[in-house]
């Protein structure tokens, strides 16, 4: 294990100390009803979370969602029948999973979007026969 300067230990009892300052989870359960995980704040707040928004929570149960265990003094929640976890301050940042996930997710999305533009500008694509395929695409080097 890598040793840590009394330096290195100092900023991080700071960055803890600060986290500790925020928002923490006091109670959190699954309202079977609404299909969310409501989460209650140290601040009064009540956040809902629909769980195919999050990633490890996406393919739950509600069975699998009912049991939900308050870590590390509020900021992680638990959901130990599916060894799925959050971060609280993650997911106030709007942070539901990997990088890779939420990049996938977030491609999906924009790919539902339906515009008038994107119409058009799939039927020119049409037109030219369509979306080249993978492998007789060219690529230009710019130089």
């Amino acid at each position: 294990m890598a040793e840590m300067t009394t330096r290195e230990f100092a900023a991080a009892v700071a960055r803890g100390r600060k986290r500790q300052e925020g928002p923490l989870a006091e109670t959190a359960h699954y309202d079977r009803e609404r299909d969310r995980v409501i989460v209650r704040l140290s601040t009064g707040v009540e956040l809902g979370i629909r769980p195919q928004d999050v990633e490890g929570l996406h393919e739950a149960t509600a069975e699998d969602l009912s049991e939900i265990e308050i870590e590390a003094l509020g900021l992680g929640l638990r959901w130990p029948r599916i060894d799925a976890d959050l971060y609280l301050p993650a997911l106030l940042e709007g942070i539901l999973g990997s990088r890779r996930w939420m990049a996938q997710r977030l491609g999906a999305a924009g790919g539902e979007v339906r515009s008038a533009r994107k119409a058009s500008a799939a039927r020119e694509n049409g037109k030219k026969g369509g979306r080249p395929s993978a492998g007789k695409a060219k690529t230009r080097i710019a130089s």
